[in-house]
């Protein structure tokens, strides 16, 4: 068997918590293989809004096993009060979700970094989250990280190490803080933890390929804030990328199947971060309305602009992409005109390849389409589709060259029509 992965194409936020949920039946296995608590998988069904953070997307579909891979950053506190309040909704967790042993912990002093980093930068600000996910990844990347498995022993030693290293850099950046309540929660969330399946999943996600098993991979973020191949330095800490499947779960390249791209009909980005097809008018204000474009986690209010195809290629080029998956489309259904960026402008000079360095320079060029202008968000099939919206998609389809599979016109898990 393979490993099929989903992806987001932009800057996050683009649903994939959703489609992980309407995906999950034809899977045995859910895996989350990079990032920590700062994504937020939103999922609408039953009448019902549930947000996760760290836990797999399928946990909802039962009888299903859900990993979180050795790439994720895992914070005890958060996960606790995650998997805690998933309990009192009926979701029972601890059969079915195990939790990789080579899974970095983020510590109460990784999020007194976070703080103290990003108020040194100033205006120079990259919009971090403030969770701890850089400082943890930068600890991971250092050697000097604290995994999941290392709560099983001797512990404490382990900790004070750690702990005082960061002292150190906090008292050099006058950085003032008390983590007493902090570290008590990080304790007892640990033992909270200790109650789940702790797995050297490597071997146990290979093992379950080998028994035929079929496993779907989520990323968290998106791929322009993968921190290789994304709009660097305003990037995440991980490789949101297709690769990083692979090094998040200690899967071989080989064992990739199909590569799900996830996008919205436009295009949105929270904090900090050059942004080419960003609109500051009214337009722009109405697509943020419409699309209800705050974040799940930290409640920012995303930034909006038209769909960027030049992004969009490179993004699939990337990763490799198999079938597309378009959301928020019924976002758009006010609008008599659709935009989509085809090109940059650069100092006089058309491009259509995704450059090293985005700025204020860059210029978007826009190809305009008749919009669909009527409500989509009861409509059940393909054929109901109105046929500007057929040719937005047609369009689409042939500028990216690779097919959008489902179509997703609100926010319940049955407001996705798959073609």
């Amino acid at each position: 068997m393979k490993v099929d992965v989903l992806l987001g194409l932009q800057w996050g936020d683009e649903g994939k918590g959703k489609v992980v949920d309407v995906l999950t039946p034809e899977y045995n296995v859910i895996t989350r293989f990079q990032g920590g608590p700062n994504a937020g998988h939103t999922l609408v069904f039953n009448g019902e809004k549930y947000v996760l953070r760290s836990i797999p997307s399928g946990i909802f579909q039962g009888g299903k096993i859900n990993i979180i891979g050795n790439g994720v950053v895992l914070d005890p506190i958060l996960f606790k009060q995650e998997a805690v309040a998933l309990a009192e909704s009926g979701h029972d967790l601890k059969t079915r979700l195990y939790i990789s042993k080579k899974a970095h912990l983020i510590l109460p002093t990784h999020r007194m970094l976070d703080a103290a980093y990003e108020a040194a930068k100033g205006d120079a600000k990259i919009g971090t989250t403030g969770k701890g996910i850089g400082p943890t990844y930068t600890d991971k990347v250092s050697r000097n990280g604290l995994r999941v498995g290392d709560i099983l022993e001797n512990f404490d030693e382990k900790y004070a190490k750690a702990k005082a290293k960061h002292d150190q850099i906090l008292k050099s950046l006058n950085f003032e803080y008390n983590i007493d309540a902090l570290e008590k929660e990080f304790f007892e969330a640990l033992e909270y933890i200790k109650e789940f399946k702790l797995i050297d999943s490597e071997h146990v996600i290979n093992n379950l390929l080998k028994e035929g098993k079929s496993v779907l991979a989520e990323g968290a973020q998106g791929t322009l804030l993968d921190v290789d191949f994304g709009s660097y330095p305003f990037v995440t800490s991980s490789n949101t990328v297709c690769a990083g499947a692979c090094t998040g779960m200690g899967i071989a390249p080989t064992k990739i199947g199909k590569v799900y791209g996830i996008f919205k009909a436009y295009c949105t980005r929270v904090g900090s971060g050059p942004f080419p097809t960003e609109l500051f008018d009214e337009v722009g204000e109405t697509i943020c309305k419409n699309g209800n474009e705050f974040g799940a986690v930290t409640g920012r209010k995303r930034r909006c602009g038209w769909i960027d195809l030049v992004a969009l290629k490179y993004a699939i080029m990337i990763d490799g992409v198999t079938d597309l998956i378009m959301m928020k489309s019924d976002v758009l259904d006010s609008f008599k005109t659709i935009k989509a960026c085809v090109a940059y402008k650069i100092n006089g000079e058309t491009v259509t390849e995704f450059p090293f360095s985005i700025n204020d320079d860059i210029k978007p060029i826009y190809k305009e389409l008749p919009g669909w202008n009527c409500d989509m968000t009861k409509m059940q099939s393909e054929d109901e589709f109105p046929a500007e919206f057929k040719a937005y998609i047609k369009f689409l389809e042939e500028e990216l060259e690779v097919p959008i599979k489902i179509v997703s016109v609100g926010p319940d898990r049955a407001q996705t029509i798959v073609r």
